[in-house]
C-alpha cells in the first residue's frame, strides 16, 4: 500500500536547554513533529510532505534542508519575501516543559493565503492532517479557506485527521477558540484531542463527555490521549481502551502527543486496525519522553509491531 500524507501547520526554530546555560538550535512545532514521527513509522512507499509558508532567509534555507535530509517533502512549501520562520524557546521542570515564543511576524501565518496551492497540495494527497494551532496563527479569512479546503477533501473520502492541540493565548477571544476548534472538528474524519486540555478549556468532565462532543459535532472517529492513563478510542461508535506504556523515566514530554498522532496514523493508514494502532502508538510515545527534545532520532524509536 503507498499514498501521499501531508501534514499543514507551522514549524518554527526551536531553542531547547543545552546544559551549563547553553541553547541548543533545532526545528519543530506540532505539525512537523508529527509529520516526523508518521515519515519513521511508515514505510518507503508512503510520502511524508509538508505544508506551510515560509521566508526568503538563511534560516528558511536551513529548515527545508532539514526536512529533506528527513525525508520529508517540500516541494508544497511557499517562499514569502522579506518573512522568516517564528522561533521558540523551551524551558523544562521535572520533565515538565513550558515555552516562549517570538512568531508574530511568521512567514506560517500566511499559509492559506494562496488557495489554489493549498488546494493542489491536498488534491494530490491521501491524508491531511492539521491542529488547532495551525487555525489559531491564521487570519479569519484564511481559516476560512483552509476549513473549505479540508471539508472538500473529507467530502471526497480522504482521511483528515485533526488535533485540537489547545493554546488560548493563540486566541483572541475563548468564544473564538471553542467555535474554530468545532469547525475544525466538523471538517475532520479523526479527531485526536489531548484529554487535560479539553477538561481545562471546554470543561469536560470526563473522557466519555469529550468523545460525545466531537462525534457530535461530525467526526467519524475520536482518540483521546490522556498521557500516563492510556488513550480512548471511539471508531464508528465502537469504544476500546489502550494503556500507556511504562516509562522508566521521563525525560522531556515534548511531542509527546504529536508522536502518538503520528505513530496512530501511521500503523492506521498501514492496517486500517485502530487498537492496533495505538498500542503501537503508546510504545512510540514512551520512547519519546525519554528522550531529549521534539524530535527523536528513528534509530533510537526501536518501531516494532504492534
Amino acid at each position: 500500500m503507498s499514498g501521499r500524507f501531508l501534514s499543514i501547520g507551522e514549524c518554527m526554530v526551536e531553542l531547547s536547554q543545552a546544559g551549563a546555560g547553553l541553547l541548543r538550535k533545532g526545528f519543530a512545532g506540532d505539525t512537523l513533529n508529527t509529520a516526523w514521527y508518521a515519515r519513521a513509522c511508515l514505510p518507503p512507499s508512503w510520502s511524508v510532505d509538508y505544508f506551510t509558508a515560509l521566508g526568503d532567509d538563511a534560516m528558511s534555507d536551513e529548515m527545508i534542508a532539514f526536512f529533506k535530509q528527513a525525508g520529508i517533502g517540500t516541494d508544497t512549501i511557499r517562499r514569502i519575501k522579506g518573512k522568516a520562520p517564528g522561533l521558540y524557546m523551551i524551558s523544562l521542570k521535572d520533565g515538565e516543559r513550558s515555552f516562549s515564543y517570538w512568531r508574530d511576524s511568521s512567514a506560517a501565518r500566511q499559509l492559506a493565503s494562496d488557495p489554489d496551492t493549498l488546494r493542489r497540495a491536498i488534491e494530490a494527497s491521501d491524508v491531511v492532517y492539521f491542529s488547532g494551532i495551525t487555525l489559531a496563527i491564521l487570519p479569519r479569512d484564511d481559516v476560512d479557506t483552509l476549513l473549505s479546503e479540508v471539508r472538500r477533501a473529507k467530502a471526497s473520502g480522504k482521511i483528515v485527521a485533526f488535533d485540537p492541540n489547545i493554546r488560548p493565548r493563540l486566541w483572541a477571544s475563548y468564544d473564538a477558540m471553542h467555535a474554530t476548534i468545532g469547525e475544525g472538528a466538523r471538517a475532520s474524519t479523526i479527531v485526536m484531542p489531548g484529554f487535560d486540555d479539553e477538561a481545562a478549556h471546554f470543561g469536560d468532565a470526563s473522557i466519555d463527555a469529550t468523545i460525545q462532543r466531537y462525534r457530535a459535532l461530525g467526526a467519524n472517529h475520536v482518540v483521546v490521549k490522556n498521557g500516563a492513563d492510556g488513550a480512548t478510542l471511539n471508531f464508528a461508535g465502537e469504544e476500546t481502551f489502550v494503556p500507556a506504556e511504562k516509562v522508566k523515566t521521563v525525560v522531556d514530554t515534548t511531542s509527546a502527543g504529536d508522536s502518538f498522532n503520528g505513530a496512530f496514523l501511521a500503523r492506521y493508514l498501514e492496517t486500517r486496525d485502530a487498537v492496533a494502532a495505538a498500542r503501537f502508538a503508546a510504545k512510540i510515545a514512551a520512547r519519546v519522553v525519554s528522550e531529549h527534545g521534539a524530535l527523536v532520532a528513528k534509530e533510537k524509536l526501536q518501531v516494532e509491531q504492534a
